[in-house]
């Protein structure tokens, strides 16, 4: 008989952003788990289960005595709904987290652009109503 595995699936909560002021407690990796699991408000052993990562290893990253793989660090991420493991990287290299965005596809780029022109062309229909009006 061959043994059960788990279906290959992965859990995905909505992202909550990380106010600036905790920018302060994602010093280190550990820091950043242990700051990502807490603010889950889940229990620990739920959220290894659900991201597939063995409890004694995602304790010993939360106490520093361990460090994730790029799989487990994702799927923390996303069980969490918390990037902080990413912000602790940005911070550390320097950079700010509010200035960088997700990659675009290049239907989403035409999509924004063009949104972004209709935004244009609708204010500019406003500022000459108004003027036309003599409310400017």
């Amino acid at each position: 008989m061959q043994p059960v595995s788990r279906l290959p699936l992965r859990v995905k909560m909505p992202l909550a952003p990380i106010p600036e002021s905790d920018w302060h407690k994602l010093k280190t990796e550990a820091s950043a788990v242990k700051y990502a699991i807490d603010n889950a408000a889940r229990m620990d052993k739920s959220i290894a289960w659900d991201a597939d990562i063995d409890p004694a290893t995602l304790s010993k990253a939360k106490a520093g005595q361990a460090r994730l793989n790029d799989d487990d660090r994702d799927s923390l991420e996303d069980v969490c709904g918390c990037e902080a493991t990413l912000y602790a990287h940005l911070l550390r290299r320097g950079y700010d987290p509010r200035s960088l965005r997700k990659l675009e596809s290049e239907t989403e780029r035409l999509l924004r652009l063009a949104n972004e022109r209709a935004d244009a062309a609708e204010l500019k229909a406003r500022v000459l109503t108004e003027a036309l009006t003599g409310r400017a």
